[in-house]
């Protein structure tokens, strides 16, 4: 089992929490990646390791995401087959805490049913305004783009099987975003999740945290707000195609439903492929399923059932006297997270069986192959 901890410019508390787990578990590994803390910050991970951690150092500050990449491919080099436990450096993770997910990765291990492990606090009451804020936006952000709750979207407490450490790696991001990218990530990869709640700490008001409110919740919101805009920008290029078609074709068609059919299929063939083709570029740049031919089918699909659902509040709400402004902002509210959720899971997601793709992408042949070596993992 290894004990994995990203930090930058450390406390007081980096050296003792080193030395408590080395002290509660001492087959546990502890390996500590200073981000570019700088001189003035030496000595505190020489104490670590001391304190029986292992160091490894980026020259530069680079970012929470990158620190923890940095420890992952430290470890899928020497010690592959452990699992990986994360936690802070600032002192809001206790080292029974950390244990505790630590025994739940070996539960998991054991019972053949791993899953990502997030040590969730309990967030009412005396906790501090800023990571109250924080937390409260990223968590309603979070259940609308990823179509799950998550108690605690910004816990750095979580259990990484060894299975899942090269996914971890592959999921973008450098700075605190790369935490809440992985958890917007786990379902939509085929994998899955699990909450164990943690002692909430938060010493001197969190002074310590380097997660700023302000900056770092726009950070970690980046993924969902573009997301959010490629859609918004869809909506606008439907709504203005939408309005000049129905103010040209009857000029050339008969006036009434017909018309106005014929307008939204236009209207949203082209909508949809600016969507598509911004979502894919930008928004899900570096996805598990690249092929485009296969997404594209994915999308037009989904496309032909969005539009046969907007054709039919369309003609109902005009039918029922409502102006085409209003029908079309109320048919694409209602439409909207159905439309967003679809995209996410159906369209650009990878479909591969989590098994099958985590052994492709660990180079394992599969159980079909009579001559493959199979899997077996080290006891922990």
């Amino acid at each position: 089992m290894i004990v994995l901890i990203p930090s930058y410019e450390p406390g007081a508390h980096l050296v003792p929490l080193v030395r408590s787990v080395r002290s509660l578990c001492p087959d546990t590994r502890v390996i500590v990646v200073d981000d570019g803390s700088g001189a003035a910050y030496a000595e505190a991970f020489t104490g670590a390791e001391r304190a029986g951690a292992t160091v490894i150092r980026h020259d530069e500050n680079r970012g929470k995401g990158a620190a923890l990449k940095t420890g992952f491919a430290f470890i899928a080099d020497r010690h592959p087959d452990d699992d990986i436990v994360t936690a802070d450096a600032d002192g809001q993770h206790t080292p029974v805490d950390i244990l505790r997910i630590a025994d739940g990765l070996r539960a998991d291990a054991e019972s053949g049913a791993e899953a990502l492990l997030l040590g969730v606090r309990d967030l009412r009451g005396d906790v501090p305004l800023r990571s109250r804020f924080g937390n409260a936006v990223a968590r309603g952000l979070f259940r609308v783009a990823a179509g799950w709750r998550s108690t605690d979207t910004q816990t750095g407490l979580r259990g990484i099987p060894s299975t899942m450490r090269e996914w971890a790696r592959e999921v973008p991001g450098e700075r605190f975003e790369y935490e809440i990218e992985m958890l917007l990530r786990v379902r939509r990869s085929g994998l899955e999740a699990r909450e164990i709640p943690i002692e909430t700490v938060y010493l001197e008001e969190n002074a310590s945290s380097h997660f700023r409110p302000v900056a770092d919740s726009l950070r970690v919101m980046l993924p969902l707000i573009a997301f959010a805009g490629s859609s918004l920008l869809a909506f606008f290029a439907d709504t203005v195609a939408l309005l000049l078609l129905t103010a040209v074709l009857p000029v050339v068609l008969p006036a009434g439903s017909a018309s106005l059919v014929l307008a939204v299929i236009i209207a949203r063939i082209v909508s949809a492929s600016l969507n598509f083709l911004v979502n894919r570029r930008f928004v899900f740049r570096g996805e598990s399923a690249p092929d485009a031919r296969r997404q594209a089918l994915r999308y037009g699909f989904l496309a032909v059932l969005l539009l046969a659902s907007n054709i039919m509040w369309m003609e109902a709400l005009t039918g029922f006297g409502v102006a085409l402004v209003p029908a079309k902002i109320l048919t694409e509210a209602v439409l909207f997270l159905l439309s967003y959720q679809l995209q996410r899971q159906f369209v650009f997601g990878d479909f591969s069986a989590p098994k099958e793709r985590l052994r492709k992408r660990l180079g394992i042949s599969t159980p079909m192959d009579a001559d493959a070596p199979h899997l077996e993992r080290n006891p922990r």
